[in-house]
């Protein structure tokens, strides 16, 4: 997931301003670490106790919600970064995450299944 970030972040900062490139760096990381924590902790309530994902997964959802919101107004409000970049850069980076944090779930339930058999 970071490569997936870090690489086109790395491209915006060859050929944007810095200015825009910071916004999209920070368009980026409230995403990136809320996947890679749902994602490291989803893996590891499954292998321990997969019965207990889905409430896991349940009680992740309402603190993204409360994260994602907080975030977003820390970054416009307190940081003052201009909002197209930024929200642009978010909501790349927050449907692209959770595809791959879905993909992951689904590699991770399909090896499951295989074990169990």
């Amino acid at each position: 997931m970071v490569g997936a970030c870090v690489l086109p972040w790395l491209a915006t900062a060859v050929f944007l301003p810095w200015q825009t490139s910071f916004e999209v760096l920070c368009g980026m990381l409230g995403p990136l670490a809320a996947a890679t924590m749902s994602w490291m902790l989803a893996e590891r309530k499954y292998q321990r106790h997969p019965e207990a994902l889905t409430t896991l997964m349940i009680v992740a959802f309402g603190v993204k919600l409360v994260f994602f919101a907080a975030y977003v107004a820390v970054m416009l409000r307190v940081l003052s970064l201009k909002p197209l970049p930024f929200i642009v850069s978010f909501t790349v980076y927050f449907i692209v995450l959770h595809l791959i944090e879905a993909l992951f779930l689904r590699r991770l339930f399909w090896r499951g299944m295989g074990t169990s058999r």
